[in-house]
């Protein structure tokens, strides 16, 4: 990620900051600017913006498993040999999860530790005479407001001590009614922050814009936090202040960002999740990530889909493990000529990867800093036979007699009996168990939003992950209107959205097509064509009232309204002796 002072990070110090003393849970805060210690204000500040990048919000395993693979949009069953995990990874999407699941427990340490450290940074900024000070402090809070908002959404509660006071008691704040202490922290912090681009400010820092995207999904979702297992959801409920409603919030906030210069929508889908995204015209807070033999970013979201005989170098390949499910996929009907749906590549030759037919393609993309010719994969929602280069040894491709990278049919590495064939069906054994045997391990549509990284094996990326993103805000305020009853102005953005992407030059860069009407059941498939695989759909689905429904073709049952938010984790519970309960139905 980019440090605060445009230096490369560097591991030099440590010091423990104790959250919890009560639970006995210290968190480690790593100083990762030069000559510094964690006192010093820029520093304290790094560590709380560096641990966003630490899996938090770029891994598959972190916010991500709890936000998508619980829904329609992502799941990870077990795979023959794979992902068994102790049924870690598919309990998210039996909803079978119990407070020592691995996954809740994680999660619950890992946006913890981020709280911690922000915490740390506002004693140590608020402590300094830096010339930045009130900048920097607005900047602490308001990450610290966001780390607590994946708490109280994910786990109802979240912990929380006055980093000011030595002897301040520690709290568990309750979702409730911490949702609206965070909104009126964050709308206070609005003055102090620099806007994005001043003051020396990137997309990876947060910025007036970055609170303006977070504020108004908070406003979405502030009904639901207010009350969880209500069986319909008060949207218009009055705001936090004033005489708006929560809708009337949604759409000031989205207005800001979308009437803003700074901002335009990508008519190419896919370059916001593309290796060169930095700065693109879409991103208004991101996750900085780089490749820097340091600390390189994580290529999760790029590999998770990817099968292992997949690959974009010979050095690199996928690791076959996520899938969306039947009804997501399905709900695509009718709009498979959206430019959201899938792109091919092109190389500069005018060669298109067709993945659909054996072909060649040229042998000159090189990845940057390496001699490793690089296959370029479509990308979008990947389904069907697959096609692509196959392995002459270790350190190469099979090739023409033209010297051009021969594309053929391709088979699962670890069942090579069994075709890549990605079928939508996933057809269980046992409908109640996502778990498929070694010849079923081809099974379930792909995801290829994000771009696989190849600069530096697997698991490295420079794909910045978008946290507010100006799409997101046009689905948001198209809700907002619609639940204010204003199908008009909801239709113009979801039209907007819909015309401004355009497909790939082979389709003659066609733009998407308008639709001529707008309901709440079609504008929650809209909404997901828009956002797939970007850590809102859990959100979304309570929202609109299908969490708790069964998914027949997933293993999915229909569950209780208490499985909106995970458990408290056990070991939390064992040593906090009754400071903190356990959330209803567990």
């Amino acid at each position: 990620m980019k440090n605060i002072l445009k230096t490369k990070y560097i591991v030099l110090a440590a010091l423990s900051l104790s959250l919890t003393s009560c639970t006995k849970l210290n968190e480690k805060i790593l100083d990762e600017l030069p000559g510094s210690s964690v006192a010093n204000p820029e520093a304290a500040l790094a560590t709380a913006y560096g641990h966003m990048g630490k899996g938090v919000f770029v891994d598959h395993g972190g916010v991500f498993s709890l936000q998508q693979y619980t829904t329609d949009e992502a799941m990870l069953p077990t795979r023959g040999s794979d992902w068994g995990d102790g049924g870690k990874w598919r309990s998210m999407h039996e909803f079978t999860w119990k407070p020592d699941n691995a996954i809740v427990t994680d999660n619950w340490n890992m946006l913890n530790t981020g709280s911690t450290r922000s915490l740390a940074a506002i004693k140590a900024i608020t402590e300094s005479d830096f010339p930045l000070k009130k900048q920097y402090l607005a900047e602490a809070k308001g990450l610290l407001a966001y780390y607590m908002f994946n708490l109280l959404d994910l786990y109802g509660q979240a912990p929380y001590r006055d980093p000011m006071s030595e002897k301040a008691p520690l709290e568990y704040k309750q979702a409730a009614t911490g949702i609206d202490e965070l909104i009126t922290q964050v709308e206070g912090l609005i003055p102090d922050l620099a806007s994005l681009g001043e003051s020396a400010t990137h997309n990876g820092r947060f910025t007036k814009e970055a609170a303006y995207g977070f504020l108004a999904n908070m406003y979405m979702n502030r009904a639901v936090l207010k009350d969880r297992y209500a069986g319909s959801f008060n949207f218009t409920e009055k705001a936090v202040s004033g005489n708006d409603t929560d809708m009337d919030r949604v759409i000031y906030y989205t207005s800001l960002l979308i009437n803003s210069p700074k901002f335009k929508l990508e008519s190419n889908y896919f370059n916001s999740f593309s290796i060169k995204n930095e700065k693109g015209p879409e991103l208004i807070w991101v996750v900085t990530q780089k490749i820097d033999k340091i600390r390189n970013g994580s290529n999760s979201f790029g590999y998770v889909g990817v099968e292992r005989n997949q690959r974009p170098t010979p050095t690199n390949r996928g690791t076959n493990a996520a899938c969306m499910t039947p009804e997501f996929y399905y709900s695509w009907d009718g709009n498979h000529d959206d430019p959201r749906f899938s792109r091919k590549y092109q190389y500069a030759d005018g060669t298109w990867f067709h993945n659909d037919r054996e072909q060649d393609v040229p042998s000159t993309d090189i990845v940057p800093g390496t001699s490793l010719m690089w296959f370029h994969f479509n990308r979008g929602i990947i389904e069907g036979q697959q096609y692509g280069p196959v392995l002459a040894n270790n350190t190469s491709f099979v090739m023409t007699p033209n010297n051009r990278i021969k594309v053929t049919a391709l088979v699962m590495e670890k069942s090579t009996s069994t075709k890549m064939d990605f079928t939508p069906e996933l057809n269980f054994d046992n409908n109640k168990e996502a778990v498929f045997k070694q010849d079923q391990i081809n099974r379930g549509v792909r995801v290829f939003k994000y771009e696989y990284d190849p600069g530096d094996g697997n698991g490295a990326s420079g794909v910045d992950i978008p946290l507010v993103r100006l799409g997101v805000m046009y689905t948001l305020r198209a809700e907002a209107y619609l639940r204010k009853g204003d199908n008009g102005l909801a239709l113009q953005d979801i039209n907007k959205l819909r015309t401004s992407r355009t497909r790939e030059a082979y389709y003659n860069n066609a733009p998407g097509k308008q639709i001529a009407s707008l309901d709440m059941p079609q504008l929650y498939k809209e909404i997901a064509y828009e956002t797939y695989w970007e850590l809102f759909r859990r959100q979304q689905m309570v929202r609109f009232g299908k969490y708790d429904l069964a998914l027949p073709k997933s293993a999915k049952p229909a569950t209780d309204p208490t499985r909106r938010i995970f458990p408290i984790p056990q070991n939390v519970l064992d040593v906090t002796k009754g400071a903190i309960s356990q959330n209803k139905g567990y």
